[in-house]
Parts: structure tokens; sequence; C-alpha cells
């Protein structure tokens, strides 16, 4: 390393955020510039450990100490070949991905971990910059083509991957716009949307055909499909949400959260939408769940101007540091405050709700809730702590149950597992060259668990065609522990 003993006279430093008063009047991202010299010092503070569990902790298997090292001695091109080796789209994840690298660190034993994901955001927007990354098409060409049905992180790493492979390949959109989650549910204020076109519009230039406005089962039959492609990769999603189901369900005001965020993802690019307007303006808003959705939901309802934000976590309030159970590697269960929540929020831990509560024109105006404790394998109420909630809008973030069944998966036959979600082994489902990938397979999860779940379903298929592949795979590398 250029720095042996950077780790010990550096502290973690991240780029300032803009002031929460004047960000919640925009949907810009919240991050203000920052000198490339803060970077090269945060990239000096990695160990350069003898054995780097970040790289376990990464679902990408990002080679971090060696492209730390190169960004500390001014090597960005090197940091970004090292970089693009294992992650297609380091733009999205250096924004919006939790870092369970960072939770790994080996630094992080005894002091804050390596700015892991700002370094990684820094490289590929350096890239960007100074022109190194261009349209990079396949020399050559197969006879072969694959459909990717999906254009979420998932599907479009499955169709970049691909495509270097060299295969014809069609991506299908049913959304008017390329990008699946990262296009309509993740916010501008953590993504904005040119981010995500320009890397589309890369992809266009290296040959990948885009069709949006497409449902294939509805605007292309299955049969159709068969005859002009040789292989499909299936990629839509977890796309059902979880719903409670309690007495008041029924009142009006009461939404899932992927509804909320979608709608204003929406209106910021001022796309059409044929939904009922779905606003947070001068109401008491209550969200349901304590997770990133949840946390999305917090900051575009500041920016509507909220009257009131209330967050609902079912599980108790996190301590600031590991607890004794909770040693390093393992991910660091504690406090965590977005910058959603910077911008106000009153965040309730170990509440329950029991009920909607509705007014005379059946419109939500409380929730009854209860206090719990997690005791013998399930939650208990605790007596006497029963309140009511006043609200105006609900906004219900617990995840999502699995992948929707109906239409394209029904007709194809594909089989679903216990849970669900499509069942495959390496990656291929139960029809001929049919293939899966990302969260309808594995169940909802990170943003880079689908780039790699993508990457690792275009290796199968290619394997599958053509008995061998080319393509990187995380199981290959020398720095998997």
């Amino acid at each position: 390393m250029g720095s042996i003993d950077g780790f010990m006279k550096i502290g973690r430093d991240l780029p300032k955020t803009r002031d929460p008063k004047e960000r919640v009047k925009d949907y810009k991202e919240f991050y203000v510039p920052h000198s490339e010299e803060l970077t090269k010092k945060q990239a000096s503070r990695c160990m350069d450990c003898g054995v780097p569990f970040c790289h376990k902790g990464c679902p990408l298997g990002n080679i971090i100490p060696d492209f730390n090292d190169a960004v500390h001695n001014d090597d960005w091109n090197r940091a970004t070949d090292l970089l693009l080796e294992t992650n297609n789209f380091p733009e999205f994840t250096g924004r919006i991905c939790p870092a369970p690298c960072e939770g790994a660190c080996v630094l992080g034993i005894n002091k804050p971990p390596v700015a892991i994901e700002h370094i990684e955001k820094s490289i590929i927007e350096k890239a960007f910059e100074s022109g190194k990354i261009q349209p990079n098409p396949p020399i050559k060409r197969k006879p072969s083509s694959v459909a990717v049905i999906g254009s979420g992180p998932a599907g479009l790493a499955a169709a970049d991957q691909l495509n270097k492979a060299g295969y014809q390949v069609t991506v299908f959109e049913r959304d008017e716009k390329i990008g699946g989650l990262l296009r309509f549910g993740i916010p501008d204020f953590k993504l904005e949307k040119w981010v995500v076109e320009r890397r589309v519009n890369l992809l266009i230039a290296e040959g990948i055909t885009f069709k949006t406005n497409i449902e294939v089962g509805v605007d292309l039959s299955i049969s159709d499909l068969k005859n002009q492609f040789t292989a499909v990769l299936l990629a839509t999603g977890a796309t059902i949400p979880r719903d409670i189901d309690i007495s008041g369900r029924n009142l009006k005001g009461i939404h899932f959260a992927m509804d909320f965020l979608t709608q204003q993802n929406k209106r910021v690019s001022e796309l059409d939408f044929d939904k009922e307007d779905l606003f947070a303006t001068d109401k008491n808003v209550i969200v349901i769940g304590g997770g990133d959705t949840g946390s999305d939901c917090i900051g575009t309802s500041n920016r509507q101007g909220a009257k009131s934000v209330t967050q609902f976590e079912l599980l108790d309030k996190p301590g600031v540091s590991r607890g004794i159970h909770n040693p390093w590697p393992e991910w660091p269960l504690v406090l965590r405050t977005s910058s959603s929540h910077e911008e106000g929020v009153d965040r309730t831990w170990s509440v329950l709700t029991k009920s909607f509560i509705g007014d005379e024109n059946g419109n939500i105006s409380g929730l009854k809730t209860v206090k719990v404790v997690w005791e013998n394998g399930k939650f208990n109420e605790i007596p006497e702590t029963e309140k009511i909630y006043p609200c105006d809008l609900v906004l219900i973030a617990v995840g999502f149950v699995h992948t929707q069944k109906e239409g394209l998966l029904d007709q194809l036959n594909i089989n679903l597992d216990e849970r669900g979600n499509v069942k495959a082994q390496n990656y291929k489902t139960n029809v001929d060259k049919v293939f899966t990938a990302g969260d309808m397979r594995r169940g909802q999860s990170l943003v880079v668990w689908a780039i790699q779940e993508g990457r690792e379903a275009a290796r199968a298929l290619d394997q599958s065609l053509s008995g061998k592949s080319s393509l990187a795979s995380k199981e290959r590398s020398s720095y998997e522990l």
C-alpha cells in the first residue's frame, strides 16, 4: 500500500450533504461536490489486510483493497478496470447500496470502516467524466439471440454480460422507461434518473435492444417469444407487496409504499400515470415499516409538504454499536439514520398496528397500536400500552412476498418454490432454455445482489447454450474466501 499507516492517521470522512431544510425543496441528490483529495485520503485508510473480509461481505466480490490502493496512488484507470471487472453498475451501488462490504471491513473491528461505497462512486464518476467509459460492443456476434424480461438491476446486468459474450440481446420492459426499481422505485434524491439513462444509452450503443411498453404474455405472446429467441432470461423482480390484514384495511388513504414512490418518480420525470393522485401535502403521514423503502417514503413525504411524518418499526430500537451477540464480521445490527430521517420524522419502535380507524366518510383517521416485546420466539403485547395515532395517510412499507405469478409465469408453466419465487437449478427453470435471476428467484433483496444474480445467470445461460463460458464468475475469483 502507498500509506501503510493511513488507517492510524486518517479518520473516516464522507462528502458533506446539503442542508436538510434546503434539500427537501427539490429532488436532487443530497450530497455536495467533494474534492478528489478527500477520496484519495479515504482510500489510504485501507489496511491491505491479509484476509480481506470485504470481499466476502460484497455479494459481487469486488476487489476492494486493490482499487483502494490504485485510488490512493492516483491511478484512476487501474481503479476503474478493477471495479468493472466485478461490478457492471458501480454508479448505482455507489449511491444506493447499504455497503455490506463496509460491515465486513477488518478496520471495523475497532474503528470506523473504510468508506468503500463513496470510493466506488468516485471511481466510476471520474471514469465517465474523463471519457474512459466509452461504448465497447463485442467484436464478434453469436447467431443466438436472448430475450431478457425485466429491466431492473438483475435484467440489466444479465443483458450487459450476455451482450459482452456476443449474444443478440433484447430487453423487454412493460413500463415506459427502462430501469425497473432503479427507475420507478428509488427516489431521485438518492438516485437521479440521468444516472440510469446514461448507463442505458451506453448499453444501447454497445448493441442491446430495449423495447418498452411491452408486457410479455399480453403484448407479445409466449409462442412468438420462443420463436423469436434462442433463450429467455426472466428478471421481473418480487413485485407483490406484503399487506397488513387487519380491521379497517379497506379505508381510503391507505396505500402501498411502492405505489406512492412510483407515482412521485413519474412526476419528477414528467411521465403520465393512470392512478389517483397520492400526496402527503398537509397530511399527518404514518409509514409502517422501518427499512429503506419506509425511509424513502419519509423523504418523499417531507418533500411533498407533509404536516407530520411518523415511522413505525415492529422491532426494538437498535443500539449505536454492535451488541455482544452481533460480532464482526456479521452485518452490524445498529441504529441507522438515513438522509430522510435527518429531514424530519418521529421514529417509533416496538409498535404493532392493531387496526385502522376511519371517519364517517370511509377515510383513514387513525391507527390503534400497542407496544410489543420479542419473547420466546414471538411478539407479545405489553398490557396497557394501547394508543391511537391520528393520521390522514398510511404508507405500508413492510416488504414484498414474491414475484407476480399471473400472466407470464403461468403461461410458461414455470415451477415456483414454497415461498412463491421462481424455482431454479443453477438459474435454469423447469422450462427448456428459460433462465431466471434477481428478486424473482431469491426473493426481495439488495440491488447489489440483483446485479450479482444477473451476472451469474448470464454465465449459466452462456454455458448451457455454448458448452462453456468466458464470462466472469464470482466463484472463479482468487479473492473469494
